[in-house]
């Protein structure tokens, strides 16, 4: 696509020359993140940190789509950031409609021009806003899945070898399931590899297991999808590049 970016802060980067240094290393792995970048992706400069890679967001695409259940039409990416995990869940052809909600302005016009790049910008509906606010206009649904890839604090997660979801920034683990599971319980949440598993296990139901799936990169996890609600694993062969376990629910 020839359009170029005509607002401050987003950016067509094309050229290795015009690319922020401190963003340096994502500059070489473009063409993991997005398979088509040549063809005119924007982006904002934070954005590079939240992106889901095209590789990780079509499996993940896949696994939801495979595993919901099948009165489950319509799923809602709650921060859809560039768009990167939408655009996956439009081209999987499984939902009758795909939201995707950004706070950000600048971001969701960067996650509208990339759709329209993968073909697939009349197949969403973006709404700009706060999450929590627009998903209260679905409330009543019960054909819902909604797919979270929270902010989750900036760089420093990778700090700790084992990340507190309690003091993830600026919503905890606790915040998005109380908040989410008020319109759906079937909630997917793309969080930090090193995630606290102990943590998580808390919010199985009772006598029901929660799916933990690690997403991998050339051997290396990227990050983990947590699958809360009736979502069927059985039966599903093992893939390249993805590691799965049920975790048993736990007392607080």
């Amino acid at each position: 696509m020839g359009e170029k970016p005509d607002e401050q802060g987003i950016h067509q980067w094309l050229d290795a020359e015009q690319f922020p240094e401190h963003l340096k290393k994502y500059w070489f792995q473009r063409f993991k993140i997005w398979q088509r970048y040549h063809e005119g992706i924007w982006m904002t400069e934070d954005s590079w940190f939240g992106v889901t890679p095209e590789p990780i967001a079509n499996k993940i695409a896949t696994h939801i789509a495979e595993s919901a259940p099948k009165d489950k039409t319509v799923i809602i990416d709650a921060f859809a950031g560039v768009g990167g995990n939408a655009i996956a869940f439009a081209r999987s052809g499984r939902w009758e409609q795909v939201f995707a909600v950004e706070k950000d302005p600048k971001t969701m016009k960067c996650a509208k021009h990339n759709a329209e790049i993968y073909g697939v910008d009349k197949k969403i509906v973006f709404h700009t806003g706060d999450c929590f606010d627009i998903i209260k206009r679905f409330m009543g649904k019960n054909n819902i899945v909604i797919f979270g890839s929270p902010p989750w604090g900036g760089t420093e997660y990778n700090a700790d070898n084992v990340f507190d979801l309690s003091t993830m920034q600026p919503y905890s683990l606790d915040t998005l399931c109380k908040k989410f599971s008020k319109l759906s319980k079937h909630i997917v949440l793309y969080l930090p590899r090193n995630s606290d598993l102990n943590q998580i296990a808390r919010y199985a139901s009772e006598g029901k297991k929660v799916e933990v799936a690690h997403y991998c990169i050339l051997g290396a996890s990227k990050a983990l999808c947590v699958y809360l609600g009736d979502f069927n694993f059985e039966g599903e062969a093992e893939e390249e590049g993805v590691v799965s376990a049920p975790l048993e629910g736990q007392s607080a």
